[in-house]
């Protein structure tokens, strides 16, 4: 009847007043933070986690009372399609900031031009080529960071260590910013402690189904070792072909590389005792704290490098805007980014990962913090860059282990 249909009407119509008026009541989020990470593409087993340690460090905010939004795109370990991505992000969901992306020349590609002509912070966790601490577009404009070290201190580190057990490598590298970045530095410092490099052979960024070609040219001279400076997807193709085909298994791998799924492909006998390089973290109770955090969180350790450094990002954002926040100034990408250094490089009284109520508390009360994170200091010179340890790993048993750092 037309009575009951005008019952409904206004029941409905009731619950639709009442749905509006709690999402209006519910609180805004403070800030918009945009995260970069490669889902797809060849660094796609790295990006899932990396983000999710970003994360973590917002929720734990939240909990404390700052609420950051998160807004999530795919890189696709691409610069066009992560172009694209970045400009969704800083014009479509305003972000003030985004973490990421992992591949260098992604995030070169991005900060030139989406993120610096925007005035919108991009803070990396882990592109490591040396060419963004100078990068033009960044000159005069502060809004180009990371929480990683340069390869400018990886590829030093492992020159050294190389040559104390090699007179000749080759060099297998993706052909982009970070494969070139890490290539030259280490040839640089292998030929200062005697070394010499027989090959320096660059592949595509695509990952390819073969590359018996790149191989024979990289093995011809028949090197003491063979450096693996390439991503996972790379790698699993290559190392395969080098011990099935050219009967050559001496290999020296780097961060790009440090991944337990090549022990699937290759197996952990073949593995066994190689050694690579990665930028490390210092130990002690801010990385302690955050293992724990992060496998309650997600039910195991961090699975791959650079989960602190990501984690490490979205707390100095956070703590910045904060800072501004209790000034009571807009919280706009500039004047987070004012208060980057003041939160997380001393003096100030040390605060580690977890530690977001203390840290909130005490910049209200108007007192300096010092944040120290989950993969070290965060001491952000002018250039935007940390220096923070180089790890020294090795296969073990089918296992990643740390057993050395190294800070050049």
């Amino acid at each position: 009847t037309k009575e009951v249909d005008m019952k409904k009407i206004v029941i409905l119509s009731s619950v639709l007043i009442l749905m509006l008026a709690f999402i209006s009541a519910a609180p805004a989020a403070d800030i918009k933070v945009g995260t970069l990470m490669a889902q797809t593409g060849p660094l796609k087993e790295y990006g899932p986690p990396i983000k999710d340690g970003a994360v973590l460090a917002g929720k734990q905010m939240a909990a404390a009372s700052f609420e950051i939004e998160w807004f999530h795109e795919d890189s696709e370990t691409n610069p066009a399609p992560a172009t694209n991505a970045a400009k969704k992000l800083v014009n479509i969901n305003g972000v003030v900031a985004i973490v990421g992306a992992l591949s260098s020349g992604v995030t070169l590609a991005v900060g030139e031009s989406v993120t610096i002509p925007n005035n919108v912070i991009l803070i990396s966790p882990a592109s490591t080529n040396p060419l963004m601490t100078f990068l033009p577009a960044d000159e005069g404009k502060d809004f180009l960071f990371r929480t990683c070290p340069s390869d400018a201190l990886q590829g030093v580190v492992a020159g050294k260590l190389a040559a104390s057990y090699n007179k000749t490598v080759s060099i297998l590298y993706v052909n982009n910013a970070y494969g070139q970045g890490l290539s030259e530095v280490f040839t640089e410092s292998f030929a200062k402690y005697g070394g010499k490099v027989l090959a320096a052979v660059p592949h595509d960024e695509k990952a390819a189904e073969s590359y018996t070609a790149e191989l024979k040219k990289a093995l011809a001279g028949n090197p003491d070792r063979l450096l693996v400076y390439s991503y996972p997807e790379h790698a699993k193709v290559y190392l395969k072909e080098a011990v099935e085909f050219y009967k050559y298994g001496r290999f020296l791998f780097c961060d790009g590389t440090k991944s337990e799924d090549l022990v699937e492909v290759l197996g952990a006998k073949r593995l066994e005792g190689q050694k690579g390089t990665a930028p490390g973290t210092v130990g002690g109770d801010a990385f302690n704290k955050f293992n724990e955090f992060y496998k309650a969180e997600f039910g195991r350790l961090p699975p791959k490098p650079f989960i602190t450094n990501a984690y490490d990002g979205a707390a100095v954002i956070g703590l910045a805007a904060y800072a501004a926040k209790v000034k009571g100034l807009p919280l706009t990408a500039k004047n987070i980014r004012d208060h980057m250094r003041a939160v997380a490089n001393p003096p100030g009284e040390v605060v580690i990962p977890g530690e977001f109520e203390k840290a909130f508390g005490l910049l209200k009360a108007g007192k300096a913090i010092n944040y120290e994170g989950a993969a070290g200091s965060v001491d952000f010179d002018k250039h935007g860059d940390v220096v923070t340890p180089i790890e020294i790993w090795q296969y073990q048993g089918g296992k990643l282990v740390t057993i050395g750092l190294e800070t050049p």
